[in-house]
């Protein structure tokens, strides 16, 4: 027998043996996917005692204040359906316009505040050294101090006698003594206040994180050019930071927004209404006044008004990256 009349025999066996070959390697190589694609329950699983939680004090309480803005609310009575009467109201009362206007008021403010001291902070703090790890733990201690003690501490601080912490502080500089949050037109300022000192130092750190992904040569491209540390800052620093400014204003703008504990211990909306924002006077309105239905739909509304918020900022942020 030829070379050439055997070839053909020789090639058929080994076609003909790595047939199986690869069969039996599709075989196994299916095994673990199709495990793996039985088990897609598992995650849900692990986050199923979350969900529960979620789902009954959270997501049915929202469903029910909903349904209980359009209602009449009765208890033992039984609610008697109002439609959009309690959406009339609210919009149509002066007293929830001048919260809403109060309440914006102090979003923008701490916003503004919170983003332009976090960012000074982070950018004093920026370093490897371990003197600055102490400094940024000490910085971030009022984000972990609970709102109730904060608000007790500044209260005391807000004494407004001459004797008073700040005012003490200010006498040495000749100023006279300022009543603070018993002030209508110091009020709202001194809250704002007590509101970046607080929220500051959580923007520090997302800025600190930030940061860390600005490239280092733009600095080093920017100073051999002759640029001052303010024009660092301003031309690299700020437009390596945008997504991070983005992220930081939406939680700030919801932080201010939902403002409550601070000023119900501060002030409870006085003096004379100067500090009234829409969570207190949704407070007073269902569980003070017993308009449940009413304070429903002023919550309904405030959650409308940061949804928005949420999505314009969104899609800003994606044209911007467009």
């Amino acid at each position: 027998m030829s070379v050439d009349q055997a070839r053909p025999s020789s090639n058929g066996s080994a076609v003909g043996n790595a047939r199986p070959t690869a069969a039996l390697t599709a075989a196994k190589s299916s095994r673990p996917r199709s495990r793996r694609a039985g088990r897609w329950w598992t995650p849900w699983l692990f986050l199923a005692p979350a969900l529960i939680l979620f789902v009954y004090f959270k997501f049915i309480p929202m469903a029910n204040a909903i349904t209980m803005s359009f209602q009449e609310v009765q208890p033992y009575l039984g609610n008697k359906w109002v439609g959009t009467d309690n959406y009339r109201t609210v919009l149509t009362d002066d007293g929830f316009r001048e919260a809403a206007w109060h309440t914006v008021v102090l979003a923008v403010g701490q916003t503004a505040g919170c983003l332009v001291l976090g960012l000074a902070l982070a950018l004093l703090m920026e370093g490897q050294s371990k003197r600055l790890g102490f400094i940024r733990s000490a910085a971030f201690l009022p984000v972990v101090v609970p709102i109730a003690v904060v608000a007790e501490l500044w209260r005391i601080m807000y004494h407004p006698t001459a004797d008073g912490m700040i005012n003490s502080v200010l006498g040495l500089f000749g100023s006279s003594p300022s009543g603070f949050i018993n002030d209508p037109h110091s009020s709202m300022a001194s809250i704002m206040v007590t509101g970046i000192w607080r929220g500051a130092p959580y923007d520090m750190m997302i800025f600190l994180a930030g940061l860390g992904s600005v490239d280092r040569g733009l600095y080093e491209a920017a100073k051999v050019d002759g640029a001052s540390r303010f024009q660092r800052v301003r031309h690299v620093t700020v437009p390596g930071l945008r997504s991070v400014f983005s992220i930081l204003f939406v939680l700030a703008a919801i932080r201010g927004l939902r403002v409550f504990t601070e000023v119900f211990l501060l002030t409870n909306g006085g003096p004379d209404g100067s500090t009234e924002v829409v969570m207190t006077l949704i407070y007073k309105l269902g569980l003070e006044q017993n308009r449940l239905g009413v304070g429903a739909a002023g919550a309904v509304l405030l959650f409308l008004a940061t949804l928005v918020l949420t999505v314009c900022v969104h899609l800003f942020r994606r044209r911007g990256n467009e």
